[in-house]
């Protein structure tokens, strides 16, 4: 990776600043992701949007530019580190994609299933939004459910009927 290659980092912040963060560094054209749900209050029931990983944003740009948000711009960032290359840690595109993806949907229709799939298995979404995803199957109050790790640190999941996935390549004999 070279320093104008354009990549996916953590960061962390302070936990109350992320939803100005990510306000901050869309108004910079800085490409960013912040994880939050809709929450209703319980006086007023107004909506708000609540950050679902406290005090943590990704942020797509150049190694430069990343650097740069912090230490000339005044940007509230520590990025994470990478402890075997002790730069700072790049979240792959299709992991980020999925993990996206699948924070953003959860889906209830079912179909056939075409082959037995075990809970923990490695598994591709084959058909519906999430085609193409790539995560564990876990079963949760009796739904089928596809996880997908961010990092080995965090976890989304939406439900998925069993008929729509697959054994990953990897996990096939």
């Amino acid at each position: 990776m070279t320093d104008n290659t354009i990549c996916w980092f953590a960061a962390r912040m302070h936990c109350g600043a992320e939803l100005s963060v990510r306000e901050r560094l869309s108004k910079l054209g800085t490409e960013n992701f912040l994880p939050t749900e809709e929450r209703t209050r319980t006086r007023g029931h107004s909506k708000y949007e609540h950050p679902i990983i406290p005090g943590m944003i990704f942020v797509r740009t150049t190694k430069k530019r990343a650097c740069e948000l912090p230490n000339n711009m005044g940007m509230p960032l520590r990025y994470l580190i990478d402890p075997a290359t002790r730069t700072l840690l790049v979240v792959p595109d299709k992991q980020m994609d999925d993990f996206r993806r699948v924070l953003d949907l959860s889906i209830s229709e079912g179909g056939l299933m075409d082959a037995p799939l075990h809970l923990g298995d490695r598994v591709r979404v084959v058909k519906g939004p999430l085609n193409g995803v790539e995560g564990n199957i876990v079963e949760f109050c009796g739904h089928t459910y596809v996880v997908v790790g961010l990092m080995g640190n965090w976890f989304a999941r939406a439900k998925v009927p069993r008929a729509w996935l697959e054994l990953a390549n990897e996990c096939k004999n």
